[in-house]
């Protein structure tokens, strides 16, 4: 050990964000166990590292005891006051034992220490670092797959996407570049374990963020989303200037904004509607695209009853129920959707009726015609 050597621990500090002070205790330590492994030694030793001249120094240490019973570890109170008058028992005695070859093996022992210090501040620099973007998103490319775990490269360290964050009808291949939700940050014994995700509604949100100015100012606000991820999204956003219309701003020129969106989720539709507090209101416009009648609800059921055109039912209710079961969770209400047909007082038919008194005369004419007046005696 020498200077060099201390200059080197100086600039790691520098580079790596390791303490030095850090480095030389964890280099002690470690050439403690080295000396006695190499030197078959059970003694209490203590290692010293000259802070400027990389000088390392053994000590061995020895308890001042009445009786000695390990050689290795006590020294007799006749035999420290031959070396100090002033030792009593109890005290520590220190003797030098650094041995003649013991640089060597201190210098392999400290690169192998200083390695590993390295790799573990590294590894709490990254988990620092990503543990503080959970629920933010990350770009990577797409490193490789093993079995349906995709893993994502994203450059100082790889995340991972598990098969149930994937999007279903999404096909991952070897340097694909994608944007992920950062899930769940751990730690593991490999070092941070970064899980990531597609499906979640968070993505939805961040992308929105970067793409539309007006959602990272504050100026427009995403209130709910509700997401069947690869099939189709709902978003409901409201406005604090109302000189800005949300769903335009989201919505962006010709489109552009939310297509890039759609084309980054791979054609996953989006309908983006406008925030009510009127619970009623917000109902109607969580069914977009399709034409609400009306909506009547109950606030202590949560549920809200809806009539829509009959031409519109379908509509209303979506492929499978999509339309209604994504406007339910949207709204967080219980929606009861119904036609105009449905819910009309079915009128008599006037022609049915006119028929029916028809044949209701004709039965009164025939019994009259056929009754027999009595005769006078």
């Amino acid at each position: 050990m020498n200077t060099d050597f201390i200059d080197a621990i100086h600039e790691l500090e520098k580079s790596k964000g390791v303490s030095s002070e850090v480095l030389f205790d964890a280099i002690e330590a470690a050439l403690i166990s080295a000396y006695n492994k190499n030197f078959g030694s059970k003694r209490n030793v203590r290692t010293v590292i000259d802070r400027e001249t990389g000088e390392i120094t053994v000590y061995s240490c020895k308890t001042v005891v009445e009786q000695v019973e390990d050689d290795r570890t006590d020294i007799s109170f006749e035999a420290a006051q031959k070396a100090n008058p002033n030792y009593e028992l109890g005290d520590i005695v220190e003797e030098e034992v650094t041995p003649r070859d013991f640089g060597r093996i201190a210098a392999q022992t400290a690169k192998q220490v200083v390695v590993q210090r390295i790799r573990e501040a590294e590894r709490g620099v990254i988990f620092d670092e990503y543990v503080s973007r959970e629920d933010e998103i990350v770009t990577g490319l797409v490193q490789r797959i093993e079995g349906k775990t995709v893993y994502v490269d994203l450059g100082k360290t790889e995340a991972v996407l598990p098969p149930t964050e994937q999007i279903a009808n999404e096909a991952y291949k070897h340097g694909n570049r994608i944007k992920s939700y950062i899930l769940e940050v751990k730690k593991t014994t490999k070092g941070p374990q970064i899980i990531v995700s597609r499906t979640h509604p968070g993505l939805l949100k961040r992308l929105f963020e970067l793409e539309v100015p007006e959602i990272h100012d504050g100026v427009v606000e995403v209130k709910s989303i509700s997401r069947e991820a690869g099939s189709r999204s709902k978003l409901a956003v409201s406005s604090v200037d109302d000189n800005v219309d949300p769903v335009g701003a989201c919505v962006g020129p010709k489109g552009m904004r939310v297509q890039s969106i759609v084309n980054e989720l791979n054609g996953e539709k989006i309908d983006i509607v406008r925030w009510s507090d009127d619970p009623a209101v917000f109902v109607a416009n969580a069914l977009s695209p399709s034409k609400v009648v009306s909506v009547n609800v109950d606030e202590g059921t949560k549920i809200a009853q809806v009539v829509v055109p009959d031409y519109q039912l379908s509509l209303a209710i979506g492929k499978e129920g999509q339309n209604a079961r994504l406007a339910a969770k949207l709204t967080a209400w219980k929606i009861d959707i119904k036609s105009e047909s449905q819910v009309k007082p079915q009128e008599p038919d006037k022609s049915k009726l006119d028929a029916e008194e028809g044949v209701l005369q004709e039965a009164v004419n025939v019994d009259t015609a056929g009754t027999a007046e009595p005769k006078e005696d």
